[in-house]
């Protein structure tokens, strides 16, 4: 393989792993953001002070008026990139020092800046801006006149715990960014490797028969033009048939490579869906089919588990599979919470697969979500099983 193209196998590779890194990262981004009123409960800490004043009504409807404001820039620095997270972490802490005359539980959205700071910033960053931090408190403490220095004190401690839990979630972050970067790395090579592969096989298939096909050609030339004409029909009719075996075998090599083998294509699944913290089993054993049968299967397997990983909420999987009397059935499970299925374009396109192969497609909503593949086979499909390896 010549530079040139090495180059240009490196730059896709590259290319690659920007898309798979950018398809990765946005579900991840998307999940947190539907998530974020979760932490959002933490705001009773804020509340607790009011219920202690119920009776002044116009410091509480202040009080929770600024909450507005605040949950605005709480989900503004969820959706910000850290260039400009500054203007949502910026009217968090404006709304939380116009709160602190009106509660002392302004500390709890201090707590919520803090962390922020924490998880976009460097650690020297945000230590710089704890101490900064610190030092308004004390001045609000001053001009306010809270007793006893607790605002302060209790403000300090939760704001460097806090923080502290946005510094390890922002490291935590880079080093799964870092793991999705080497596993996009990995799979680039591969393809990389897999191209190489396929050069070599077409190069070692096809190089010393068209050497041939070039020579015979030549050579019935040269007797044609001395009119031996028997000895170069002979090569003729040689060099078709080295034509046709070179076909034969391009097409063979073609067909292994768009046929993966089903074992493999579920071992390929297994894996992605531990990738995903899921618990996999395999019950049972999958018996050899026809070549239609597994690519078919294969593809829904593939849907079945995009489905899982896409739009459950699942921590196991289990496939099963078994087959009597000539008829193989194939049972995916999951522990996942339920809702009611409305089919789409993937389920239908299982359900289109299975009528191809006359088979049937069902599936149930009990105690998690189970579909359930049966396929007519004959006896000969089944005489010789493979077993599924976890």
């Amino acid at each position: 393989m010549n530079h040139q193209r090495l180059a240009q196998q490196i730059e896709q590779g590259k290319v690659h792993q920007k898309m798979t890194n950018s398809d990765t990262i946005q579900p991840e981004r998307d999940y947190k953001q539907k998530t974020a009123w979760v932490y959002l409960l933490n705001l009773i800490f804020y509340f607790i002070p009011l219920w202690f004043m119920r009776d002044d009504v116009l410091r509480i409807s202040v009080s929770l008026l600024l909450l507005i404001p605040f949950v605005y820039s709480y989900y503004w620095a969820f959706k910000s990139a850290s260039a400009k997270a500054i203007y949502p972490i910026g009217l968090m802490l404006l709304t939380a020092s116009v709160a602190a005359p009106f509660t002392s539980g302004a500390i709890s959205l201090f707590s919520f800046a803090a962390f922020f700071i924490g998880f976009f910033y460097s650690l020297r960053t945000a230590v710089f801006c704890f101490f900064i931090l610190s030092g308004w408190l004390w001045t609000l403490d001053f001009l306010i006149g809270f007793e006893a220095y607790y605002f302060p004190l209790y403000g300090m401690l939760i704001m460097f715990v806090v923080g502290l839990l946005g510094v390890i979630e922002h490291n935590s972050e880079r080093v799964r960014r870092q793991q999705r970067q080497s596993s996009d790395e990995i799979a680039s090579l591969a393809t990389a490797l897999e191209r190489e592969r396929i050069a070599r096989d077409l190069h070692d298939i096809m190089g010393h028969n068209l050497s041939s096909i070039a020579l015979k050609a030549q050579l019935a030339e040269k007797l044609v033009e001395t009119g031996n004409l028997p000895l170069a029909q002979q090569h003729l009719s040689q060099l078709a048939d080295i034509a046709r075996e070179s076909l034969s075998q391009i097409r063979q090599t073609v067909s292994d490579y768009k046929h993966k083998g089903l074992t493999d294509t579920l071992q390929q699944l297994t894996g992605l869906l531990r990738e995903q913290s899921i618990e996999v089993h395999l019950k049972g054993t999958l018996p050899k089919m026809p070549a239609l049968h597994e690519s078919q299967l294969g593809l829904m397997f593939t849907e079945l588990v995009n489905n899982t990983i896409k739009h459950g909420n699942a921590t196991e999987c289990v496939w099963q599979f078994a087959h009597e009397d000539e008829q193989l059935s194939i049972s995916f499970s999951d522990n996942a919470s339920t809702k009611e299925i409305i089919e789409g374009n993937g389920l239908k396109g299982i359900r289109e697969r299975v009528e191809l192969l006359s088979g049937e497609f069902n599936y149930t909503t009990e105690e998690g979500y189970r579909f359930i593949i049966s396929l007519p086979l004959s006896a000969q499909q089944i005489a010789q099983n493979k077993d599924v390896v976890e």
